[in-house]
């Protein structure tokens, strides 16, 4: 995860020198421009990080194998769906959603967790 993080970063550093935007300025003035596409792309993966993090963890304590497999798949998805909105195609942008699958494994490991922490399943 950290390192698709910060493939994606150099790839908006790249961007800011190739279209030349200057910090601060966050985004291209001109719409649907490319820089844009991958400045979305970039803030997009960082804004779901932490919630990947903790479920990620939480759901490693019981399931690690699991968890890591899942992990594995939400961190490819991620790259799928950058390389997807680098292009601009907003069809495109779609094609990570299978990193949900990911997500949703990791979601019900830590829910699994929850319940045994809390006595609610019993432990094998």
């Amino acid at each position: 995860s950290i390192f698709v993080n910060m493939w994606m970063a150099i790839n908006v550093g790249k961007a800011r020198k190739q279209y030349e935007v200057k910090y601060p300025q966050m985004y291209h003035p001109e719409p649907n421009h490319v820089f844009n596409c991958i400045q979305r792309a970039h803030q997009n993966t960082l804004e779901g990080v932490p919630t990947f993090m903790f479920l990620l963890m939480t759901s490693g304590l019981q399931y690690p194998k699991i968890s890591a497999g899942a992990g594995l798949l939400y961190v490819i998805a991620r790259i799928v769906y950058a390389k997807g909105y680098y292009t601009g195609d907003p069809d495109k942008r779609r094609y990570g959603g299978f990193g949900h699958i990911g997500e949703l494994i990791l979601l019900g490991g830590t829910i699994s967790l929850a319940f045994h922490s809390l006595k609610w399943w019993p432990c094998k």
